[in-house]
């Protein structure tokens, strides 16, 4: 990084909350550099969001291109936004759309402040056509771990889905990794759970995973230590090459007000972008603790659908558990409401219907445990603090996701279904012995002790010139170099 006084970079994440906050949180991490200029690419009605997290960094700006209308339902700018998931293969393929509106924006940034390298969204394939435009390396984000990558990549290569005698719960060898021992159909999404995938749907993805081989690099939130045989393995048998340099999440952003809630001593730093109020669940987790009353804390996503049924199960078993508890959902599952739910918990239990800020909850000291959908994001952001997980995956790769919690590095438990499916329904009693297993039980324990030696390992691969993914950062940016010097 000595030979060039500054770098810009330029940010493009896929529309979904999910996508944005981790390249978010990767700027952070670019701007601690205080020698590369970041550029974030967004829509409309997502730029204030954007802005917002970057707290006015002066190294940072955004830029918002229109997203195209008459595809979805107007305003949706974001696949969360969508009124049902049904929608989304709509929505995403018609972000190729927005491509001439986006080489316009790139040629004008690149005109007046070179660019250096372009890090896009996976779902984004079409941005390496307008990167090669102008000369420019595109990184590429899917938001997968090296361990999830992998398994899609041998059972997609191996064709080890196929045949339509393959139940959706039947184990499927892995040769490439023999001790993994139960992956089912029911571990992927359509297109590829499909005994012969086909159709647009499956021709974009296709396009997106060639346009992924064919860029300079793959971004990957996390570290090396947390899966190095699937990281080396990768590295050997595809491309392009995976760089770890996070967890994104560790990346503290200093130009954003640092306050701690007045009740808590000795706990975490808490970042309020704009010296934003924290809300009144952490006044809540403060008086817990202040009380010594662990607290489990629930959330799903942004995107998971969860029906009605299923929400006041869980609820019901909330509620057995005789755990407390923080429960973030979404405000259209309001069958909570019709049952009383929150007046039969009382203080043992809370239900936000805002927006959080996920790793503020986390980070608290109260929080010892997670029921999370495994999204990666969310994976993250727990391993890198110590909290151990329960994990009930939903949808995408999160399956898979809960595999490498559970039985690749432990430090996590999963929910048990009425018939032991992926995707089978929870019971409120499945629920309730699960969560005080988690919490209070043995095993518990054991994945609490392991959760907080990978909090350990992560922050130290992120410690400023000495951490894995600090070392593995610089070595990409001197990759970026000699390719332009070249």
């Amino acid at each position: 990084m000595e030979t060039k006084q500054y770098y810009h970079a330029v940010l493009f994440p896929f529309m979904a909350k999910g996508h944005i906050i981790p390249l978010l949180h990767f700027a952070h991490l670019l701007l601690r550099r205080r020698s590369i200029h970041v550029t974030f690419v967004t829509t409309p009605a997502t730029r204030s969001f954007v802005a917002d997290h970057l707290g006015g960094h002066p190294s940072s700006d955004v830029v918002a291109i229109p997203f195209p209308q008459g595809i979805v339902p107007p305003g949706v700018e974001s696949s969360d936004k969508l009124p049902s998931m049904s929608l989304f293969p709509r929505f995403v393929m018609s972000t190729k759309l927005m491509l001439p509106d986006f080489e316009r924006a790139l040629g004008t940034l690149h005109g007046t402040r070179p660019v250096d390298f372009l890090v896009s969204d996976g779902f984004l394939g079409w941005t390496l056509e307008s990167a090669n435009k102008f000369g420019i390396p595109r990184l590429v984000f899917y938001g997968m771990s090296c361990y999830a990558s992998c398994i899609c990549k041998t059972v997609g290569d191996g064709n080890l889905l196929a045949g339509a005698d393959l139940a959706d719960d039947d184990p499927v060898t892995l040769p490439e990794f023999p001790w993994i021992q139960v992956v089912t159909r029911n571990d992927f999404e359509p297109p590829f759970s499909d005994p012969e995938p086909k159709g647009p749907y499956f021709d974009f993805h296709v396009s997106c995973f060639v346009s992924s081989a064919n860029s300079f690099g793959l971004i990957v939130n996390g570290c090396y230590e947390l899966e190095p045989f699937f990281v080396d393995h990768w590295n050997r048998h595809a491309l392009p090459k995976a760089w770890c340099v996070g967890p994104f999440c560790l990346a503290e952003p200093d130009n954003i007000n640092r306050s701690s809630s007045s009740n808590v001593t000795n706990g975490p730093t808490v970042f309020q972008p704009n010296n934003k109020v924290p809300g009144w669940w952490i006044e809540w987790l403060d008086r817990k603790l202040e009380q010594g009353v662990p607290i489990l804390y629930v959330a799903f996503g942004s995107q998971a659908e969860i029906s009605s049924n299923q929400v006041k199960e869980i609820g019901r078993g909330l509620e057995d558990s005789g755990v407390s508890f923080l429960w973030v959902i979404k405000n259209r599952d309001s069958e909570l409401e019709e049952d009383r739910f929150e007046d039969q918990v009382k203080d043992r239990g809370i239900v936000v219907r805002e927006w959080v800020d996920q790793r503020e909850i986390l980070t608290h000291p109260s929080v010892q445990g997670f029921l999370s959908h495994c999204g990666l994001n969310s994976t993250m952001e727990a391993i890198s603090v110590g909290v151990p997980i329960l994990a009930w995956p939903m949808m995408a790769e999160q399956p898979l996701n809960a595999r490498m919690v559970v039985e690749e590095i432990k430090v996590g438990l999963r929910v048990e279904t009425f018939d032991g499916s992926v995707r089978g329904f929870v019971t409120r009693d499945g629920l309730a012995k699960m969560v005080k297993e988690l919490m209070e039980g043995e095993r518990g324990k054991k994945v609490r002790k392991r959760a907080k030696e990978y909090g350990e390992m992560a922050e130290k691969a992120m410690e400023e010139g000495t951490g894995s993914s600090w070392r593995n950062l610089n070595s990409l940016m001197g990759e970026i170099c000699k390719r332009k010097e070249a």
